[in-house]
């Protein structure tokens, strides 16, 4: 779930001008399937520079091969600039949409790729009451705060430590949000651990602690196409999403409160179904959302460790993705608002559809929704959360 208007600098069509110059430089930053195959056995983390932000900090690119796949991860915004895996006939392609150059990233708010907090999701009038003290986020998504506000965790600059350890080859990033950053209280110190594992999964671990009562949803906001990057869109990808219920929306795409049956209505994926098939309906809340872009209510609800939530395939390919995850809910977003305005690291340009996101969470506006999971965070107590991603073909 996403919009796509500038941050600050550059406009979109500078990025889109800024992306066209950068083609001819993919092959030696971003590196291309057909250079190198992912090997097997997993060797150490590599890392290398991928430029520095305005104001001189520089920016790694951290590389993890193991089990077959290659994840390329970057410093700022624990983005995942490609994932690289193979169709049924061992051809690679990367299957995440991205830029090549890290301008891009800074001028573009798609949040390709990105680690999203301290709130996944949005968060009526960017405002919550915890305790019986208000607190008031930044607007970024007309009247709602999205995905932790002007400048979240996905605009940060992140301390990054590879490890190689029998569960596989992978990277540790963490950061202290401080007491009163976007306007969340509590000290709050985050550590997200990206392990490949020797069969080739991605896993994201996510912890947190506070000092003081807060609320977070920590998420990861990863565009797939199965196909390949800048190959078309995803509608002909087939979707299974084991939940019986969906939060419908407002007309500014904050839940109502429901928990609505999804039988009867498109946003039945339980028996599994093409992306697009029920897309263009007229139900009112696809006008909404411009297509999909709501919260499944997950039947396992919160579990103790990860178990299954949602099956993405693309025939074409034989690639097959399931998710796996310890949340009670996956926001699914159909790639609506990426418009043709932006060139992807395929050096084409993304449109509508040209990926999608299956992002695991807890519910949006959960703060404001006393019915919801609750994302209340409190001294001593201890953020987990785990997300594990298995490429077949």
């Amino acid at each position: 779930m996403t919009t796509q208007t500038p941050r600050t600098g550059p406009t979109t069509r500078r990025t889109v001008l800024a992306g066209a110059a950068a083609v001819g430089l993919s092959a030696a930053m971003a590196g291309t399937a057909s250079a190198s195959t992912p090997g097997r056995a997993g060797g150490p983390p590599t890392r290398e520079p991928f430029g520095r932000l305005p104001d001189g900090t520089p920016v790694h690119r951290w590389t993890l091969e193991n089990g077959g796949t290659r994840l390329r991860v970057l410093s700022y915004g624990g983005i995942v600039q490609s994932l690289e895996t193979p169709d049924r006939r061992g051809r690679y392609a990367n299957v995440s949409l991205g830029f090549d150059r890290l301008d891009d990233y800074l001028t573009a708010t798609t949040f390709f790729g990105a680690l999203i907090g301290r709130y996944g999701n949005r968060i009526a009038a960017g405002r919550f009451t915890l305790d019986g003290r208000t607190h008031q986020l930044p607007l970024n998504d007309g009247p709602n705060s999205l995905h932790g506000g002007t400048k979240g965790f996905d605009t940060r600059v992140w301390d990054v430590e590879p490890f190689t350890a029998a569960t596989g080859v992978g990277l540790v990033l963490s950061r202290v949000s401080p007491d009163g950053e976007m306007g969340y209280p509590g000290t709050l110190r985050v550590k997200v651990t990206y392990t490949l594992t020797p069969r080739g999964s991605w896993r994201i671990d996510y912890t947190a602690t506070t000092d003081r009562p807060t609320v977070v949803n920590l998420t990861h906001h990863t565009y797939f196409n199965l196909a390949g990057e800048g190959s078309g869109d995803v509608y002909g990808h087939e979707l299974t999403l084991d939940a019986s219920r969906y939060t419908p929306v407002d007309p500014t795409l904050i839940p109502t409160g429901e928990l609505a049956k999804v039988a009867g209505t498109p946003f039945d994926f339980r028996a599994g179904k093409a992306v697009g098939r029920d897309i263009r309906t007229g139900h009112p809340q696809l006008l909404r959302g411009q297509g999909f872009d709501h919260n499944w209510v997950l039947d396992k609800g919160v579990t103790a460790s990860a178990r299954p939530a949602a099956t993405l395939r693309d025939p074409g390919s034989g690639r097959t993705l399931r998710i796996a995850t310890t949340e009670p809910g996956v926001q699914f977003y159909s790639g609506n608002f990426v418009v043709g305005t932006l060139i992807g690291t395929s050096g084409r340009i993304y449109r509508q559809g040209d990926g999608m996101c299956l992002e695991t969470q807890h519910f949006p506006d959960s703060p404001n929704q006393p019915s919801f999971p609750s994302t209340v965070l409190r001294p001593g107590g201890t953020y987990r959360s785990s997300t594990e991603h298995t490429f077949t073909a």
